[in-house]
């Protein structure tokens, strides 16, 4: 029997519950830094973000992921999120 549960988890951008699969997980690994996750199956505490701009937008300039990990987030981490914005447009 197939389940049929699909795993929500929280945008810090919007706040919307979004299926896992849809968002950008960042992984806090070995305690200080920080990883874009692509295959979502890296240990660790996860923080997601939808693939909208105006997501990405708003986590950077509110500092959403400084928050989600309770500790600073070297500005490479957000350089990479514009760019990840940039790219797709």
């Amino acid at each position: 029997m197939k389940s049929s549960h699909v795993p929500l988890r929280t945008c810090l951008g919007c706040g919307r519950k979004i299926p896992k699969k849809e968002l950008i997980r960042f992984v806090l690994i070995l305690g200080n830094q920080i990883a874009l996750d692509g295959k979502q199956k890296m240990e660790g505490r996860g923080a997601y973000l939808c693939r909208q701009k105006s997501c990405i937008e708003l986590a950077v300039k509110r500092k959403k992921l400084h928050r989600s990990f309770r500790r600073n987030i070297p500005p490479e981490i957000y350089n990479q999120l514009i760019k990840l914005v940039k790219s797709d447009e």
